[in-house]
């Protein structure tokens, strides 16, 4: 059964048959050979994959996100991070780091996050005398903020495929997004200081404090939702609910950028992005069954700890089989499928499971901008008109800076969990 399971998901990437679909169909394939399970058992366990109180959080968090992108927010962010840092060589390309962190806070979503943001911000670069690769680059890594800061979809998949608080997960991805974000900064201040890119004429004051009040709604709303978790006052998926009142609220009233003769628009993408991300949960899932009844992940277990039980070997390890599976599938159907098998080991050697879902977000989340199947980078390739293979050239101290930031999350496990402790 599980040959057959694994000879028939690798042909059906091989035939570039969608993540979602192969595994629907080699799950399918494999209980049509095991012949003692009825069909009718796939779409029960597929229902039950979605039949969470939790996972509700994805769809608000998503309506949430697309209501601020459709509200005008994007731009406003980039203003603010403009007459931030603006002046500094390199500064727009650190404009794009830092409005990338203030976006994901809000729209908790990688792929939403480069897309909204690098239609404007890449051109914008290219104006301006940075190379394409670059400013392509640029937009791509910092878009993995948008799966490591809170709310972010993936901790929302990892708490509740691994059983894991999610309200305790959103705390501590604060310090982890900032130590990545902080990395790509300094990365981009090197480069742009050697290459010796475009400046902007440094913001007044004046201009300075009326682009923070007019960004200022929106940069309260990571703190209503942060704070209504962890003092009590809701649970992180009313907090989704919470998000979504108050995007509408400010974006109509405030900033008076959606009105009825969008706001089809509005939910139509937020639907389209629900409903694939939805299907993937209920296909990775009964996927994940499958492997469960066969024992797939005791196997797991005992093949790791085999290797050793040292904590660190293991989590390095886990890094190493994490990147290569980023680079071929899709990191919420990473999650779904390896959050399972892998987080009980963990928790067996003596991991914090805060700690353990920060470095399988962060690791993943280069699987994000890793070639064949970065997402991120296909985003930001047709945005800034290049191939893969030349967007990937400029990625390289990128993926330097990020794996350094990696390793310290790693080895310090106060980063991810710091906060917690407070």
């Amino acid at each position: 059964m599980i040959t057959a399971l694994v000879i028939s998901l690798f042909a059906l990437f091989i035939l570039g048959v969608p993540v979602a679909v192969a595994l629907g169909l080699s799950t399918s394939l494999a209980l049509l050979i095991e012949g003692g399970t009825p069909l009718v058992v796939l779409a029960q366990r597929a229902f039950v994959s979605l039949d969470s109180f939790p996972l509700l959080a994805i769809p608000l968090f998503i309506l949430a996100g697309v209501i601020m992108e459709f509200g005008g927010i994007s731009q406003r962010l980039i203003n603010f991070a403009n007459a931030l840092t603006g002046h500094f060589s390199g500064g727009l390309a650190m404009v794009t780091v830092i409005t990338t962190m203030f976006f994901a806070a809000i729209s908790g979503s990688s792929i939403a996050a480069t897309a909204a943001l690098g239609s404007i911000l890449i051109p914008a670069m290219a104006e301006r005398g940075y190379h394409r690769d670059f400013a392509g680059s640029v937009q791509s890594v910092s878009g993995t903020l948008g799966i490591i800061i809170p709310p972010s979809i993936p901790l929302i998949l990892y708490g509740t495929a691994a059983d894991t608080s999610i309200g305790d997960l959103f705390i501590g991805g604060i310090l982890p997004g900032i130590l990545v974000g902080a990395g790509l900064i300094i990365t981009v201040i090197i480069i742009s200081k050697k290459r010796g890119y475009y400046r902007e004429s440094k913001t007044s004051t004046r201009d300075l404090g009326k682009a923070f009040v007019e960004t200022l709604p929106a940069l309260i709303m990571p703190f209503i939702i942060l704070g209504g978790i962890y003092s009590g006052i809701f649970t992180a998926t009313e907090a989704a609910g919470v998000a979504v009142a108050y995007a509408f609220l400010i974006s109509t009233v405030f900033y008076r950028a959606i009105h009825f003769g969008n706001i089809g628009k509005v939910l139509n993408q937020a639907i389209s992005t629900t409903s694939t991300i939805m299907f993937i949960i209920a296909v990775a899932g009964l996927f994940s069954w499958v492997l469960t009844i066969e024992n797939i992940p005791q196997q797991v277990a005992g093949f790791f700890t085999s290797i050793s039980e040292n904590p660190s070997v293991f989590l390095l390890a886990v890094v190493v089989l994490l990147l290569i599976v980023g680079m071929f599938m899709e990191t919420n159907a990473s999650i779904i499928i390896l959050a399972p098998i892998l987080a009980p080991v963990a928790l067996q050697l003596g991991i914090d499971p805060i700690h353990f879902g920060m470095v399988m977000i962060v690791t993943l989340a280069i699987g994000m901008v890793t070639p064949p199947l970065g997402l991120n980078l296909f985003v930001a390739g047709r945005i800034a008109n290049l191939r893969l293979d030349e967007l990937a050239k400029g990625m390289v101290p990128f993926y330097v800076a990020v794996l350094v930031t990696l390793i310290i999350i790693i080895f310090v496990p106060q980063v991810s969990t710091g906060l917690l402790s407070l």
